[in-house]
């Protein structure tokens, strides 16, 4: 109880009785109370946009209308919410949805939906192992950096030291690779990786799956180029491996298309999708899996919440509202460019010590120093701007807006993050 004495009035229960595992409560010392679009609204009647986007799960902003209206409606009817994985019209509604407007207008056809559960860590986890039972093997190539969840499997093929040593046992399963660019532009770590792969003296076991986010979202908003991104798929097919893309965070249109991969023209054998899937911030996690290799038995594998037809209503309803037409795509990469001239136009103010890297509306500012993306991240809220930190040592402060901002919230957020920067390189210039 002696941490509560420190905090403000308003936060001394969470401090008091919430374990001390929490994370934003801490770096975001407020009481949020009330949200709507990009904009939230704490108990004090303070107002501060939000370039946080729960993590990724809300890229139509907060308490979306249209997607609400379909929510009261379905709860009004009295219709099935919680059903297991029983047939009910919502779900029917969201596949056949999905992949109508989804699948074949992409030309990806031929994909089964396994429902796997709340968060994306299950999906990853349902993904590893039908991996590991289609081909008998256990290893899974990961990539440096990476970042899948954290249950002990999606953790074991996750990067971050800090995660890792936190499971408490031995993480074991996965072989780390270097991920696009991570030796350097010259060096293409896809050829290292064939070549490992194809030795049978490497010392690496024959992969089970190989695993890649197409943007590293935690690991700093590292970007996987094309060609690299097709010598993956190629090279898990040569080595009879399975070839899973991990869109939780930069599927959804997070990337300007709605899965992060389409720019590269890939069939991934698995795509786990989650987060903003169920367009509202409901629980709602999915694996696309190609029909050739659905490889369970029934009751296989199982989850209580693998049937929440609420989340199922909502998503449906986002693909009706936003993904009909090329518009709203359009639209998230008009916007992402204008994010991505004005940080650059940020940085090199400051005499290009700062990169700016992503796609879309996917976007990281590296300040190189922890403490100043700190910093800047702090002042930021104190004037008004919720944002994020990721990367190896949280260098990196992470732009994750809304897909549906409006222009003038936009810039204003991007505006408090340059006086947030400039004070804080004027503070550190005088210490």
């Amino acid at each position: 109880m002696g941490e509560a004495i420190g905090e403000p009035a308003n936060l001394r229960a969470f401090a008091a009785l919430e374990s001390n595992v929490r994370l934003y409560s801490r770096s975001l010392p407020d009481v949020f109370s009330r949200a709507r679009g990009s904009i939230m609204l704490t108990d004090g009647g303070r107002e501060v946009i939000d370039f946080l986007s729960g993590a990724g799960a809300l890229n139509y902003g907060h308490n979306n209308h249209e997607i609400k209206a379909a929510i009261a409606e379905y709860l009004a009817s009295d219709a099935v919410v919680h059903g297991l994985d029983m047939a009910t019209p919502a779900k029917r509604e969201f596949m056949e949805t999905f992949d109508s407007v989804i699948l074949r207008e992409r030309g990806l056809q031929n994909y089964r939906f396994q429902f796997t559960g709340p968060t994306g860590a299950n999906a990853v986890e349902a993904a590893l192992k039908l991996s590991r039972k289609i081909t008998g093997r256990q290893n899974v190539i990961s990539f440096t950096h990476g970042y899948h969840g954290l249950s002990l499997g999606a953790a074991a093929a996750t990067g971050g030291r800090l995660f890792r040593v936190a499971s408490g046992v031995a993480l074991s399963g996965a072989t780390f690779m270097p991920y696009d660019g991570y030796l350097g532009p010259a060096v293409d770590t896809s050829d290292y990786l064939r070549k490992v792969l194809l030795d049978e003296s490497s010392g690496v076991d024959a992969p089970a799956a190989i695993l890649v986010e197409t943007v590293q979202g935690e690991g700093g908003i590292n970007v996987a180029g094309k060609e690299w991104l097709q010598s993956l798929q190629a090279i898990a097919k040569d080595v009879g491996a399975l070839f899973i893309v991990d869109d939780i965070q930069m599927g959804c249109g997070r990337t300007g298309e709605f899965f992060s991969f389409e720019f590269a023209g890939l069939s991934p054998d698995i795509v786990v999708l989650s987060k903003s899937l169920s367009g509202y911030g409901l629980p709602l996690s999915m694996l696309l899996i190609k029909e050739e290799r659905d490889a369970w038995r029934p009751g296989e594998h199982t989850a209580t919440f693998r049937g929440n037809n609420l989340a199922l209503v909502s998503a449906t309803a986002a693909i009706n509202v936003y993904w009909r037409s090329r518009t709203f795509s359009e639209g998230v990469q008009r916007t992402g460019d204008l994010m991505r001239r004005r940080l650059d136009s940020i940085a090199s103010e400051h005499g290009n010590s700062f990169a700016v890297r992503g796609r879309g509306m996917a976007l990281g500012f590296d300040c190189q120093i922890a403490e100043i993306a700190d910093a800047t991240a702090r002042k930021a809220f104190e004037k008004g701007l919720v944002i994020e930190r990721c990367g190896p040592s949280d260098q990196v402060v992470k732009f994750l807006p809304a897909l549906t901002i409006d222009l003038e919230t936009l810039n204003q957020g991007i505006d408090i993050f340059e006086v947030s920067l400039t004070e804080t390189l004027e503070q550190a210039r005088v210490v």
